[in-house]
């Protein structure tokens, strides 16, 4: 169950990063780079590493990706979409294989429970001590690039 698991996350990691390449649509590009960084931290919990997991889910696909979509939004407006949707099959179909995709994953994780677990306090130990300075030059560059999108915005207004 664990390798069919695998190569189910593994692929679709794998067609999510094509989706990012290939779709011409910024905004599209952006939600498949979320689904890529989900399917990395599913990968993340299946080798055991859950603070990993949880950092990629809140710092990447959560923190990064809402400053990626703001950008997105601020500094290539788009154009409505209207019309029928060209793709209602697949989004129908969406939905069972999102729920079987999810039901696999909470018997993954399941499996996982009562696995030994790294220690986050020696993770933030390290993160606080040792990596301190990498750290917070990290949190300086993503202030400086939603500074700069705010000024691009301005100037374009």
């Amino acid at each position: 169950m664990a390798h069919v698991a695998f190569f189910v996350i593994a692929a679709i990691a794998v067609g999510s990063a094509l989706g990012l390449i290939l779709r011409p649509n910024a905004i599209h590009g952006a939600l498949f780079l979320v689904v890529n960084l989900g399917s990395v931290a599913a990968l993340y919990l299946m080798l055991g590493a859950e603070f990993l997991a949880a950092a990629q889910v809140i710092v990447y696909a959560g923190a990064i990706m809402v400053l990626f979509v703001f950008a997105i939004m601020i500094l290539i407006p788009g154009k409505e979409e209207s019309g029928p949707d060209p793709r209602r099959g697949a989004r129908i179909v969406a939905l069972p294989v999102g729920g079987l995709l999810m039901l696999l994953l909470v018997f993954v994780i399941a499996a996982r429970w009562n696995a030994p677990r790294g220690s986050a306090a020696a993770v933030g130990r390290l993160l606080f001590t040792s990596y301190l300075f990498p750290f917070e030059l990290t949190s300086v560059l993503l202030l400086a690039a939603m500074v700069g999108v705010m000024l691009l915005a301005r100037r374009r207004a």
